[in-house]
């Protein structure tokens, strides 16, 4: 089958792999649409820890079931696919927060996964997509489920001010769901002009990181009183030093991003404030689930974080378009055309 092969730092090209066999309890899935993440930008640049070459990334995808070996769903249905693989057996697991597994492993970084024809899947990680939702907005129901978690894990309530600190895809979600929870002024900085630009297009309002003070712009619209909750997104010591200055009295911060170094904190600021600081880790099936309603039930709109859709046979400039944030958002590929 065709698949788009990452092989080396930069370097990812289309090739051949052998059509996967499935076994019992698993599906196999055509592939109808697959999208880049971050964490594959990563991978991309040679920096993830974990996954290998020769590999076919992607762990956002939809696609419909070519074969099965499993109960529950039926050769022909779309479907998209929740790219986690928990242990079960680890504390995390038994207490039923397997998407913090101690040993969390993911469809498209440590096996084979939707920049391809086809990809075999656990029939437990598999979700009906509604008649209703397009096999692209299905594919976002990953990241989706990301910012569905994030904003469940805050502290966020009706008529709070919500800062989110980067305009990527997910600072994007995070604030489609923050609105649909509903925060009464949701603010987005970035540097971007194209990020920037999206994000007054979706309703938010929107500050330009490079050209503004955020700090003074923040308070300003809060009447000096700062965001009620601060969502860090964008993985920078500048933005670490912003959410801490930025956050209300007693406010609470919800770090999103991954650092690749650790950033300084000013422990200091945070105490003599009050704030609490919350992490977040990818989902859980719940979220997932909810996030596939969401979008099904015209909730939230994904439609402006799609910035092109392309075959798969042009995987090498999708992701070259990713390295630049002026150009694109959210890059879909068609494994088969």
């Amino acid at each position: 089958m065709r698949a788009g092969i990452y092989q080396a730092a930069a370097n990812i090209a289309v090739g051949e792999l052998e059509k996967p066999a499935i076994h019992e309890g698993e599906a196999l899935i055509r592939v109808v649409k697959a999208g880049i993440c971050g964490t594959d930008m990563m991978i991309y640049a040679g920096k993830h820890p974990r996954a290998k070459a020769p590999l076919a990334m992607g762990h956002e995808f939809s696609g419909v079931i070519e074969e099965i070996k499993g109960q529950g769903f039926q050769i022909g249905d779309r479907v998209v696919v929740e790219p986690t693989l928990s242990c079960g057996q680890c504390e995390a697991c038994k207490s039923g927060q397997t998407h913090v597994c101690k040993n969390l492993k993911l469809i498209g970084i440590d096996r084979h996964g939707g920049f391809a024809e086809y990809v075999s899947v656990p029939v437990d990680r598999l979700h009906r997509v509604p008649d209703e939702l397009s096999d692209s907005h299905a594919a976002l129901a990953e990241p989706v489920a990301v910012a569905v978690h994030t904003v469940r894990r805050s502290d966020l309530k009706v008529a709070d001010n919500v800062v989110i600190l980067g305009a990527g895809p997910i600072g994007l979600l995070i604030g489609l769901i923050a609105k649909e929870a509903g925060a009464s002024q949701i603010v987005i900085s970035d540097i971007s002009p194209y990020r920037l630009k999206v994000a007054r297009e979706m309703g938010f309002t929107a500050i330009d990181a490079k050209g503004e003070n955020v700090e003074e712009i923040v308070a300003s619209l809060t009447d000096n009183v700062g965001a009620d909750i601060v969502f860090e997104v964008a993985g920078s010591q500048i933005t670490a030093d912003q959410m801490v200055n930025i956050a209300r009295i007693q406010g609470q911060i919800v770090v999103v991003s991954v650092y690749k170094t650790a950033p300084k904190v000013e422990l200091s600021a945070m105490h003599f404030k009050e704030l609490s600081l919350t992490t977040t880790r990818c989902y859980s099936h719940e979220d997932f689930k909810k996030a596939i309603q969401l979008m099904a039930g015209q909730k939230i709109d994904v439609s402006p974080l799609i910035s092109h859709e392309l075959p798969i046979e042009e995987i090498e400039e999708g992701f070259k378009l990713m390295e630049n944030p002026d150009e694109s958002l959210k890059v879909l590929f068609q494994p088969n055309n």
